[in-house]
């Protein structure tokens, strides 16, 4: 399986500290927030990683280099200067992960305990979600985990979308049909990948699962400083 890695957000949330290094390139914990990933992507087996990028896109292959340092083959996706959103990212990306085996995504601005491992080889429909409680900042989550494992845009408890799943690249067919964003008829297309998640629900092509362990959406300055504390305090190292 391969895997793609979201990094080429603004960090705007993150200023200053992004004004000279993109957000998933900041380090908690002794290492860049996205070395967390590769480490624990190159321990599943995974071996060939796409890496989007926009916001200081050069200091990318400038630190990770071609993945080798972690048993990896890392190909980078640019989207030129303006990101292409979470559903136009994955789209740019498609011709480097191929057209037809699923594979794992992660944000690369997201910390987790979450082992990799546990995600499916093939999802029982077009993708596979990790959730989490909402935290405190978004206190009101994103969708709902049916107990049957399938994710739903209503119902309650909300729970949040942890940045983490397996996708099958069918996912965008069609995608123009589900997004209305004029950004979305921009060339490269420009355009969120909710709104297509919310579209396939109702099939119950998209199932999840409930993670109860640490994660962390490294959003502020004052949360990336949490968790290289507690990274550092609790010897994860």
């Amino acid at each position: 399986m391969k895997a793609l890695i979201f990094a080429a957000g603004l960090g705007e949330r993150m200023r200053p500290l992004t004004n000279t290094t993109p957000k998933p390139l900041l380090p908690a914990g002794g290492k860049p927030l996205i070395a967390w990933h590769l480490e624990k992507l190159a321990a599943i087996g995974v071996r060939e990683v796409v890496v989007n990028t926009s916001w200081l896109a050069e200091q990318f292959p400038q630190t990770l280099g071609d993945g080798a340092a972690w048993g990896l083959r890392i190909a980078y996706s640019y989207e030129g200067p303006h990101p292409l959103e979470t559903g136009g990212g994955m789209l740019n990306a498609l011709p480097s992960l191929g057209d037809d085996a699923p594979f794992l995504l992660v944000n690369g601005d997201v910390w987790t305990d979450y082992d990799f491992a546990r995600l499916p080889a093939e999802p029982a429909g077009l993708a596979h979600l990790v959730m989490v409680d909402p935290p405190e900042f978004a206190p009101r989550g994103d969708f709902h985990l049916s107990s049957a494992g399938l994710v739903t845009s209503d119902g309650e408890p909300r729970l949040t979308y942890a940045g983490i799943g397996v996708y099958r690249p069918a996912i965008l067919q069609g995608w123009r049909e589900h997004t209305t964003v004029a950004s979305a008829d921009e060339t490269p297309p420009r355009f969120p990948l909710a709104p297509i998640l919310r579209a396939h629900m109702p099939s119950g092509a998209i199932t999840g699962e409930r993670h109860d362990g640490r994660w962390t959406d490294v959003g502020t300055p004052q949360r990336l400083a949490e968790l290289d504390a507690v990274l550092v305090s609790s010897g994860v190292l």
